[in-house]
């Protein structure tokens, strides 16, 4: 059997673009049912590494002439503890910012154009990084509530 090596390259570009948009996907999934505990920003923290792998790999597969596969609704939601209202941690400024990356994200998923969502996981994953250093800081400067005394019976 003769090997294609045109075909080669092809599915190395597919099996890393597959590699990629899992580690998003398993980033995503962190934040599915989680429990609002220390490890939010670590949750933050990876979901914009997997962005940013998910960017990579687009960008790679853009440049060996690969379109996106629209397979996502525009209108998505993200998972619940990064939704607004659910007491976010972290500067609004930044959520909000997070919320328009998110849209952005989802609208350019339902097309074709493998830069822009190159793009979107970018802008999304910078911003995810951003939240979760401002969430270690805010836990780090966090007071814990003062003590109170012990009451003893006589």
């Amino acid at each position: 059997m003769s090997k294609d090596n045109t075909a080669d390259p092809d599915q190395q570009i597919l099996t890393e673009f597959k590699k990629g948009i899992t580690s998003w996907a398993s980033a995503v999934e962190a934040h599915k049912q989680a429990p609002p505990d220390e490890n939010f920003a670590s949750r933050l923290e990876a979901l914009s590494k997997g962005a940013s792998e998910a960017a990579r790999v687009c960008r790679t597969a853009h440049a060996a002439g690969f379109e996106w596969p629209p397979a996502r609704k525009a209108d998505s939601e993200p998972p619940y503890e990064l939704r607004p209202g659910t007491g976010r941690r972290g500067p609004q400024e930044l959520w909000q910012r997070f919320d328009h990356a998110i849209t952005r994200l989802g609208t350019m998923a339902a097309g074709q154009d493998m830069l822009e969502v190159a793009n979107a996981y970018d802008n999304l994953g910078t911003i995810a990084a951003e939240l979760a250093r401002a969430v270690k800081t805010e836990r780090r400067t966090r007071r814990p509530p003062p003590r109170t005394p012990a009451r003893r019976t006589a």
